[in-house]
C-alpha cells in the first residue's frame, strides 16, 4: 500500500486528517498529516520529513500531498522526492485526498494521475449544479 504524507500548514494538514475522518468513518492505514509551522527551521523540518516518509514506505512508494508549491516545506520536500519511489503532488484539497486513498493500490504514477483528476475535478462551480434556469433548485 502506498503511503500518504498530507504536508501543509498547521491548520490545513490537520484540518484534512480530520476531514477524512469524518468522511471515511475511520482513518485509513498509512496515512499521516505533517502539519508545518512556519517558525520551524528548514533543517528540522527536513529530518522530520525524512523519518516519517522512511516509516510509510513499505515497498510501494510515498505520494505526498502538499498544499502551495514554492514554500519553504515544499523546497525542503523536494530534496526527498525520488521517481517512483517518493512523490509530490501540490494544491492538495478534500476531493484530492479521497481520491488519493481509493486508488492506493494502484503503481504510484497511476496513482499521481488520479490524486490530481481528483483534485481538478472536485473544483466545480456550484451554480452549475445548483440553479436551473436562474432558480433555486436541490442539488442535482
Amino acid at each position: 500500500m502506498i503511503g500518504l504524507v498530507i504536508l501543509a500548514q498547521r491548520d490545513i494538514a490537520l484540518g484534512l486528517l480530520e476531514a477524512v475522518d469524518h468522511v471515511l468513518g475511520q482513518r485509513p492505514p498509512a496515512l499521516v498529516a505533517f502539519p508545518v509551522s512556519y517558525e520551524t527551521p528548514p533543517d528540522q523540518l527536513g529530518q522530520g520529513l525524512r523519518n516519517v516518509l522512511a516509516k510509510l514506505d513499505h515497498g510501494d512508494g510515498v505520494l505526498i500531498l502538499a498544499d502551495i508549491y514554492g514554500a519553504t516545506h515544499i523546497n525542503v520536500a523536494c530534496r526527498l522526492l525520488e521517481r517512483d519511489r517518493i512523490e509530490l503532488v501540490t494544491g492538495v484539497n478534500l476531493p484530492m485526498l479521497i481520491r488519493a486513498l481509493n486508488y492506493r493500490d494502484r503503481p504510484l504514477p497511476q496513482l499521481i494521475e488520479k490524486a490530481l483528476s481528483g483534485g481538478t475535478e472536485g473544483i466545480v462551480r456550484a451554480t452549475e449544479f445548483c440553479l436551473v434556469d436562474g432558480d433555486k433548485h436541490e442539488l442535482r
